[in-house]
C-alpha cells in the first residue's frame, strides 16, 4: 500500500460517481459491459462491508439518442433532408433517466443487489426539512444493503449551465457527489471517468505525466481547463473543482478511470492509481519533487559529463566506488540486517531471503569486482573498424555507450553495485528500481556509491527510483531511456516487456540443464550437479538433471539420486523418472524452483536431450557431462543457449566468472547480447567520418576506395586520439 493511500485501511463508506463518458459509448449508446463491470465492483464492496453511495451521469445522454430515434422513425425522407434542430436537454434528461435507472435495477437485480432511485435538484437542498429527509432515507436503505443511485434532475433544474450560476449548492453530477460525500459524512469520494486520472497534459501525449497527488500550489499553474484543457477532457474541469471542494472539507478524493474491471477494489486497497485529492497532500508531495522524465534526462545529461572525461579519470571514479564501499560496510550490513529483519517477519520464503542477504565478504567481494573493472582495457571509443572511403576521408566505426538504461530488479542488494559499476565503466546513465524487499540497503548503496562519483559528474548520473508506481511512467519514456533491462522473476520480465516500446533485454526464466551422458565419469557427474544446485540454489542458473537412460541400468543414477537427497535436495520426476524412481510427479517442465529442488527425467540418448532442452529450456546455460568427445561437440553445436558446457557446473554462467568484472544480468535474447552481459553489452556504435572539403555532388569526381586501414593504422590512431565518446548515440 503507498504510503499516502494508508487511509483507504479506515474507508467504510464511499460515494462512487460514474460519468457520461463510462456510462455512454462515443456514439452515445449505453456501455452495457463497462456499466455491468462497475455494478460488480459495487457488489464486491458491499460484500467487503464497505457501504456505497452510487451518483451516475448519462440521463442526457441516454435520452438524446432514444429521442433521435424516435425523431427518425417518425419523420419522412424529405424531413430527414432538413437540417435538425437540436433537442432540448430537458426533454432528454426526462427521457433519458427512466431507461438509465431501468438499467441499473437490472444490472444490481442480476447480482442480487437492491438499488433506489433519487432524483435531486440544488433547490432541494435549500430546505432544511429535505436535507435532513434525504438523509434519514439514505441511511435506511444504506442499513438494508440497498444502494442509493443519485442524479441531479435535469428535467426540472432551474439552474443555468455549468460555472455560469455561482449561487447553486451544487451545478452538476460531480459537485453533487461532493455534496453528498460530506452530507452523508462518506470517508472516501471516487469519480470515474474515461481516463486513468489528471495529466499534466493530453492523456495521448507521451510527454504528459500522471498526477497521483494533486497538491494545488504546485499543479494548479500546470494544467489548464475549459476549451483550452491540457487535460484533453471537458468534463475534467468539473471533476478537479468538485474534488478540491470536497477534498479541502476533508473528504479525500480519488479521480481514476472507469474502464477497468478492478478499478474501485484497486483504489480502495491503497493501490497509487488515478489522483489523489487530499487535504495533507503537502505530506507526500514536493513543490519540486523529480519526475520520471526529469531523472532520465538528468541521467544522460551526467553521463554525457562522465564521457567527456579521460580515461584516467573514469577509472580513478570507480576506485574511489570500491573504496567507499569498503569503508562503509558496516553502515551496509547494518541496513541490510533491518531488510533481513523486516523480511523475516513477514515470513518471506527461504530463496528470496537467500538472494536478500549479503554475507560475510560479499562487500569485499563487490570492491575487488569494481577493482576488476577499473583495470579493463577502455571499452568506450575503441575503433572496431577503419575505412578509407576515398583519397583523405576515412570512415571509423567505434564504440559509444547506450545512452540511458533502466534496471528493474528484485531482492538482489549486490546488483545495485554491480549495475552500478559497469554503467559508470561503460559511461552511461542509469535508472535503478530495486525491490522492496531490499529497500534500506538499495538506498545505502546508492548513496554510498554517487556520494563517490566525481563532482563534475553529479550524483545525478545514476538515480534510484522508490516506487513500483514509478515503473509505467519511466516505461513510456521510449524517447529518453535506451534500454530495459529486467532482473528476476518470469512475471516481472514479461509484464515489462508487455508494457514498454524500449528495447528490453533479459531473461524470464531460468530453467537451466545438466546432461548426463553414457560416457560419463559418474564422480565427476556427481560433484557437477552438486555444485550446480547446492552453490546457490535461489540463482536462476541452478539446474534440471537429465540423464541417460543407460545410468538407471547400471546404478550409476541412483548414486546421483542418493548424493543430491542426502544434500537437502527434494526431487521430483518426469514420466520416465517417476516410473524408475518412484519420485513425485513434477508439476511441469518449466518449473524453476530457486530453492533446494530439481527435476529429474530419463532420456534414451544425447539427441533426446537436446530436443527436451529446446523444448522446456530457458535458452540460459545447459551443460554435457560426457566422456566422449563427439557427443560433446555435437551437444556444444547443438544446443541453441545462451551459454552451453561441457563438464563444468552451470553456475560458470555469471559475469565476475567470465571475466567481465561484473553483469549486469544474463540475456536470453538473441538480439544485441546473449548470455552474461558486461561492459560491452552496454556500448553500441557509431561512425565517425574525417574529410578535408569532400561533396558527393551526385558522385562525380569521387573515386570509392573502399579500402581496410590495417590495424596496425587502427591501433596508432585510437592511441593518438581522444579515446572518450562525447554524447550517447542517440
Amino acid at each position: 500500500m503507498d504510503p499516502s493511500r494508508e487511509f483507504m485501511r479506515d474507508v467504510k463508506r464511499v460515494v462512487v460517481k460514474v460519468g457520461t463518458a463510462v456510462v455512454t459509448r462515443p456514439d452515445g449508446r449505453l456501455a452495457l459491459g463497462r456499466l455491468g463491470a462497475v455494478c460488480e465492483q459495487v457488489k464486491e464492496l458491499l460484500q467487503e462491508g464497505i457501504e456505497v453511495i452510487f451518483v451516475t451521469s448519462g440521463a442526457v445522454g441516454v435520452g438524446r439518442q432514444k429521442l433521435r430515434h424516435q425523431r427518425m422513425m417518425n419523420s419522412s425522407f424529405v424531413d430527414l433532408q432538413r437540417p435538425q434542430s437540436d433537442l432540448d436537454g430537458k426533454a432528454c434528461a426526462a427521457v433519458g433517466q427512466s431507461g438509465l435507472m431501468a438499467l441499473y435495477d437490472h444490472l444490481f437485480d442480476l447480482l442480487d443487489v437492491a438499488c433506489a432511485q433519487l432524483l435531486v435538484t440544488d433547490n432541494d437542498f435549500k430546505n432544511p426539512a429535505f436535507r435532513e429527509q434525504l438523509l434519514d432515507t439514505c441511511h435506511t436503505l444504506i442499513s438494508l444493503r440497498v444502494v442509493p443511485v443519485f442524479n441531479e434532475n435535469d428535467a426540472i433544474s432551474t439552474r443555468k449551465a455549468p460555472y455560469q450560476d455561482s449561487t447553486g449548492i451544487f451545478w452538476d453530477n460531480d459537485s453533487l457527489a461532493a455534496l453528498l460525500a460530506l452530507e452523508l459524512k462518506a470517508d472516501l469520494l471516487i469519480l470515474l471517468s474515461d481516463v486513468e486520472g489528471l495529466y499534466t497534459g493530453p492523456p495521448s501525449d507521451p510527454k504528459s505525466k500522471l498526477i497521483h497527488t494533486y497538491l494545488k500550489e504546485k499543479h494548479d499553474d500546470m494544467v489548464t481547463f475549459g476549451e483550452k484543457s491540457r487535460v484533453g477532457r471537458g468534463g475534467m474541469t468539473a471533476k478537479v473543482y468538485a474534488a478540491w471542494n470536497a477534498a479541502s472539507a476533508g473528504i479525500p478524493v480519488v479521480i481514476t478511470s472507469g474502464f477497468g474491471s478492478k478499478g474501485l477494489q484497486r483504489v480502495l486497497s491503497g493501490e497509487k492509481v488515478g489522483t489523489l485529492f487530499h487535504k495533507d497532500a503537502n505530506r507526500w508531495v514536493a513543490l519540486k519533487e523529480t519526475g520520471a522524465r526529469e531523472m532520465a534526462v538528468a541521467a544522460r545529461n551526467a553521463s554525457r559529463r562522465l564521457q567527456a572525461l579521460s580515461t584516467a579519470e573514469r577509472r580513478r571514479a570507480l576506485l574511489d566506488v570500491a573504496d567507499a564501499l569498503e569503508a562503509n560496510e558496516a553502515l551496509i550490513r547494518a541496513e541490510n540486517d533491518a531488510d533481513l529483519e523486516i523480511a523475516h517477519q513477514a515470513k518471506t520464503s527461504p530463496s528470496l531471503i537467500g538472494r536478500l542477504t549479503m554475507k560475510p565478504g560479499k562487500i569485499t567481494a563487490l570492491a575487488n569486482s569494481i577493482r576488476v573493472l577499473a583495470d579493463m582495457k577502455e571499452p568506450v571509443g575503441k575503433i572496431l573498424q577503419r575505412t578509407e572511403v576515398a583519397d583523405g576521408l576515412v570512415l571509423e566505426k567505434t564504440t559509444c555507450p547506450l545512452g540511458v538504461v533502466l534496471v528493474i530488479f528484485e531482492s538482489r542488494p549486490d546488483a545495485l553495485v554491480q549495475i552500478a559499476s559497469l554503467a559508470i565503466r561503460s559511461g552511461n546513465g542509469l535508472l535503478l528500481k530495486g525491490g522492496k524487499e531490499a529497500i534500506r540497503s538499495n538506498a545505502i548503496l546508492h548513496k554510498v556509491i554517487t556520494d563517490a562519483l566525481p563532482k563534475s559528474v553529479g550524483p545525478a548520473l545514476i538515480g534510484l527510483v522508490t516506487t513500483r508506481e514509478e515503473i509505467p511512467d519511466l516505461l513510456k519514456l521510449d524517447d529518453t531511456i535506451d534500454l530495459v533491462i529486467p532482473r528476476g522473476s518470469n512475471q516481472l520480465v514479461s509484464q515489462i516487456k508487455e508494457s514498454t516500446k524500449i528495447p528490453v533485454l533479459g531473461h524470464a526464466d531460468g530453467v537451466c540443464h545438466v546432461y548426463v551422458d553414457k560416457a560419463a565419469d559418474v564422480e565427476k557427474a556427481q560433484r557437477i550437479i552438486m555444485d550446480s544446485k547446492l552453490d546457490y540454489p535461489a540463482a536462476c542458473n541452478a539446474m534440471t538433471l537429465l540423464v541417460h537412460e543407460a545410468l538407471v541400468e547400471d546404478g550409476r543414477l541412483e548414486k546421483l539420486v542418493f548424493a543430491l537427497q542426502s544434500s537437502g535436495v527434494s526431487l521430483y520426476g518426469g514420466p520416465r523418472a517417476v516410473e524408475k524412481l518412484r519420485l513425485p510427479k513434477a508439476a511441469n517442465f518449466h518449473t524453476e524452483y530457486s530453492a533446494l529442488a530439481c527435476t529429474v527425467e530419463i532420456v534414451e540418448d544425447e539427441n533426446a536431450a537436446i530436443d527436451h532442452i529446446h523444448e522446456f529450456g530457458s535458452a540460459h546455460t545447459d551443460c554435457i557431462v560426457t566422456e566422449d568427445n563427439d557427443i560433446a561437440e555435437k551437444f556444444l553445436q547443438s544446443v541453441d543457449s545462451a551459454a552451453i558446457f561441457r563438464n563444468a557446473s552451470t553456475r560458470f554462467c555469471d559475469g565476475a566468472r567470465f571475466g567481465l568484472g561484473a553483469e549486469v544480468g544474463i540475456s536470453t535474447s538473441r538480439i544485441h547480447a546473449r548470455g552474461p552481459v558486461g561492459v560491452e553489452g552496454l556500448l553500441t556504435t557509431r561512425w565517425l567520418l574525417r574529410g578535408n572539403g569532400h561533396l558527393v555532388s551526385g558522385d562525380r569526381g569521387v573515386v570509392y576506395t573502399h579500402r581496410n586501414l590495417s590495424n596496425e593504422e587502427s591501433v596508432k590512431s585510437f592511441a593518438n586520439g581522444d579515446a572518450s565518446c562525447n554524447g550517447s548515440a542517440h
